[in-house]
């Protein structure tokens, strides 16, 4: 075979999805079951679509999904502007020294653990002993009580997101910027081109294709919530969860707390296939308008 040994490095990542994404898919069935432990999940008595109906009739599912959508809608629309920004002025930077500084200081909250995170969230915000509290009453003024207003927690989580992933989204389009011919941008010097003409008639253009790409892609988990930074900020406070719960920490309740397995499999069968739809629907919408930078 003549791509024997590319085929064998393929073979570990092929494994991983039908290991942990196709062999586990008749699990699904559980969100239309009144799931037994005793009995399993296809022992268990059959309800049809009665999981569904209650997150809609209760209003969880409308709240959940609305949460879940405009925050990875801002993650996705603000977190690759500012990738893109950050990616353009590295590019620009003579340096290296200090690019490569700069670099690795972008990225390193990428590594740092969403629990760390979360102590460190609430050695800022904390009413007693947080840092802005204790600045606020060193000058004479009244504490605020963060972990009481769920509207100031829509700010909070969307500035620890983009913080925590600039890093990495931008090293993606700093590698596109860096495959550029520089040729073109010493053409453009010579006729006279500014630095902001460039960047806007040449290096924006280029990353367009790479944008649009990264775009789906979230687009298929954008009911996917980074559960880790929201269950790590907000914990348990049920005061927040009207502007912060979303659909991941709402079916982590619903596992841990009330053991309701049948309505967390309900939301999580939700969430896939309404991503699934967003896809092919964004998909298609590119293809009409940019077929070349379509998926499929």
């Amino acid at each position: 075979m003549k791509n024997k040994v590319l085929f064998l490095m393929l073979l570990p990542v092929l494994l991983y999805f039908l290991i942990f994404h196709y062999a586990v898919m008749p699990g699904a069935y559980v969100a239309f079951v009144d799931y037994n432990l005793n009995k399993g999940i296809f022992g268990s008595d059959f309800i049809g679509l009665k999981n569904f109906e209650f997150l809609v009739q209760n209003g969880d599912l409308w709240n959940i999904t609305k949460n879940t959508l405009l925050y990875n809608i801002v993650f996705l629309a603000l977190g690759n502007i500012i990738q893109i920004v950050f990616a353009i002025m590295l590019s620009e930077i003579s340096g290296k020294w200090f690019k490569k500084v700069s670099q690795s200081v972008i990225l390193l909250p990428n590594f740092i653990s969403m629990v760390i995170v979360g102590v460190f969230a609430y050695n800022i915000f904390n009413f007693n002993s947080g840092f802005i509290n204790t600045m606020l009453a060193g000058a004479g003024l009244d504490r605020y009580e963060f972990y009481s207003d769920p509207g100031i927690w829509k700010y909070i989580i969307v500035a620890f997101k983009i913080w925590a992933g600039t890093g990495y989204g931008m090293i993606v389009y700093l590698a596109t910027i860096t495959g550029i011919n520089h040729d073109l941008y010493e053409a453009a010097y010579m006729d006279g081109a500014t630095t902001w003409q460039r960047i806007r008639y040449m290096t924006l253009p280029i990353l367009k294709p790479t944008f649009i790409l990264l775009l789906l892609f979230g687009m298929g988990g954008i009911l996917k919530g980074s559960f880790d930074l929201f269950y790590n900020l907000i914990g348990t406070n049920s005061v927040l969860y009207p502007q912060t719960d979303i659909i991941d920490t709402y079916v982590f309740r619903s596992l841990v707390g009330q053991f309701n397995f049948s309505m967390g499999a309900a939301v999580g069968f939700y969430q896939s296939l309404f991503g699934l739809i967003l896809v092919l629907v964004v998909n298609f919408i590119v293809r009409k308008i940019e077929p070349d930078s379509a998926l499929f």
